[in-house]
């Protein structure tokens, strides 16, 4: 069969079928209109066409939407033709033996009263593009290689090779803002991450807000660690908008970032509004007395954090107080680190009235905060009727001895205590608080405590004068002086060299370095010619005086020898 396009017709010339009556080839000629079909033939036809696998002709068919219907009249040839009435096609035949086997028709060459126009699957055409089943790349590895071209970064392998695993830790690869953003990128849609470590990466704001970016769109991530990247100002609003509205993120940690006052009310929002984040890490940064200000009520206020960390920062006075009174108002948080800080006695003051009114914190650390005795006092206030705090941490504050025996004071007192971490670290004692100590002791036999030792400084060892060792040894080996000097003047001229008396010095065993000896030399040698003259009765006299004088008396006690060897 051949297929031409005339016009908007296709014309399509092959053998369609014949009669009963004729052997001729039928000529059929067909245009579509309104999508449907009628036949009107002038012969009589045997009711079977051949290229019609033996479906039966009937005067009146319908299929599908179109009205298919054969009118015959007395022809014995003719040609089909189309007319349209109210939206039905219509085809007339014309039966000619002479016909070109010509047929015309703007319907595809597949029999159009076998298939059903209903059927989607019955179609097969060009214009159909074949849907392409593509498999979801959960992992996001395609995204980061195509990422790290764009960006002309080189792929990190060890990021490749974990980027399914649960915990994917990349602290301390050098990523830089370029590679980090790569990484954003693909994890927006990972699926199998859930805790991410990028600590130190040198992100800074570029890479940063990378990161935001990543944070805002995925919804698997549960933990995060950005600390040690220099975020800065700019990143701290973005970050405080994902901790709000994060659906999944519980912990976040932004440690060593520079954030300073000018970022705290961002942060102090995100602590007041933020219904996920259970432990919040802001230590190490540059947080002063005004940021204090702006996150104490903010920590009055949260109902979520359970772990808050604070520490290093520069938080004192007035901001101090706020964080202390946030403290006292908050029914979640129970484990707070503000160490490193500057509370003083002002802060320990307020952190008393909060360690008496919370009930729900269980660690507290407040190691090098600049509380002295006084503040260890009223701390202890708050101790003595406090039931929840397990762990209390006061170590490297100048309170002394005194104030760990304050604070035990007032533990001894609480019978509802439950501590059983104690810190006193790098605070000396003294007898008078493990006296006391014993008897918390008896109360809590689970609680331990640390301490920086006993508060007995060692006696400095007294420096001794190398005229001392000098007239020990002599007198331990039974020897005058004159002998000492003679065993060094070996031409015996009555006089040594410099260097023949520090040699001397060294093979009698005598315990001197050379500054020791140099302190001899220039003393025996006042005037500096390089010998040491020993034979007159004046110089001998000399020697003996200074001996005298140094020891402080010309004769020797047992125990004042015994104090000599020792030392020498």
């Amino acid at each position: 069969m051949d297929i031409r396009v005339i016009g908007d017709e296709v014309e399509l010339d092959g053998d369609m079928g014949s009669t009963d009556h004729h052997g001729d080839h039928d000529t059929t000629r067909t245009v579509m209109e309104n999508g449907n079909i009628s036949h009107k033939t002038s012969n009589v036809m045997s009711g079977q066409r051949r290229g019609m696998s033996g479906v039966a002709f009937n005067k009146s068919r319908q299929h599908g939407q179109g009205n298919y219907s054969d009118n015959k009249e007395g022809h014995s040839h003719g040609v089909y033709d189309r007319m349209h009435e109210d939206g039905d096609i219509f085809m007339t035949q014309d039966n000619d033996q002479g016909s070109d086997n010509r047929t015309q028709s703007r319907v595809s060459d597949i029999d159009i009263f076998t298939v059903d126009i209903n059927d989607d699957t019955g179609w097969d055409t060009d214009l159909e593009a074949e849907e392409s089943k593509e498999i979801y790349d959960s992992s996001g590895r395609a995204t980061y290689v195509e990422a790290c071209k764009r960006l002309g970064v080189v792929p990190a392998s060890y990021y490749v090779k974990h980027m399914n695993d649960t915990f994917l830790e990349l602290k301390h690869h050098g990523l830089g803002p370029q590679g980090t953003k790569a990484v954003a990128l693909s994890l927006v849609s990972n699926t199998a991450v859930l805790k991410l470590d990028l600590s130190d990466n040198w992100l800074g704001q570029y890479g940063g807000h990378a990161v935001c970016d990543m944070l805002k769109e995925n919804c698997y991530l549960t933990e995060v660690n950005l600390s040690d990247n220099k975020l800065g100002t700019t990143c701290a609003e973005e970050l405080s908008e994902i901790m709000i509205h994060s659906n999944t993120l519980t912990h976040m940690t932004l440690s060593g970032n520079e954030f300073d006052d000018k970022t705290a009310a961002y942060f102090a929002d995100a602590i007041l509004q933020t219904q996920k984040i259970e432990l919040l890490d802001l230590s190490h940064n540059q947080f002063g007395e005004t940021a204090g200000l702006l996150l104490g009520p903010a920590i009055s206020e949260n109902s979520s954090i359970k772990v808050l960390d604070l520490s290093w920062n520069c938080i004192r006075r007035k901001g101090a107080m706020a964080v202390a009174v946030g403290i006292k108002n908050n029914i979640f948080m129970k484990k707070i680190n503000l160490s490193w800080n500057g509370f003083g006695s002002e802060g320990a003051l307020a952190l008393g009235d909060a360690l008496r009114n919370n009930s729900v914190l269980e660690e507290l650390d407040i190691s090098n905060n600049r509380i002295s005795t006084e503040g260890a006092v009223l701390l202890g206030k708050g101790l003595g009727v406090n039931e929840t705090l397990k762990v209390f941490k006061v170590g490297q504050n100048p309170m002394q001895s005194a104030g760990c025996y304050a604070i035990s004071a007032a533990i001894l007192k609480n019978p509802n205590c439950i501590l059983q971490d104690l810190d006193f670290s790098d605070i000396l004692v003294n007898d008078d608080f493990r006296t006391l100590f014993e008897q918390v002791k008896e109360m809590l036999p689970d609680l331990k405590m640390v301490d920086g030792g006993d508060d007995v400084r060692p006696k400095p060892k007294v420096k001794v004068h190398p005229w001392v060792k000098l007239l020990a040894y002599i007198e331990e080996n039974q020897l005058k002086l004159i002998d000492f000097f003679s065993k060094f003047d070996k031409d015996n001229s009555m006089s040594v060299t410099r260097e023949e008396f520090a040699q001397g010095i060294q093979e009698s065993g005598i315990n001197m370095d050379r500054y020791e000896v140099e302190i001899l030399l220039n003393e025996l040698d006042r005037d500096g010619d390089g010998e040491i003259n020993y034979r007159l009765n004046q110089n001998m006299q000399s020697i003996l005086s200074k001996c005298e004088m140094v020891v402080g008396r010309s004769d020797f006690a047992a125990s004042d020898n015994k104090t000599i060897k020792d030392y020498s």
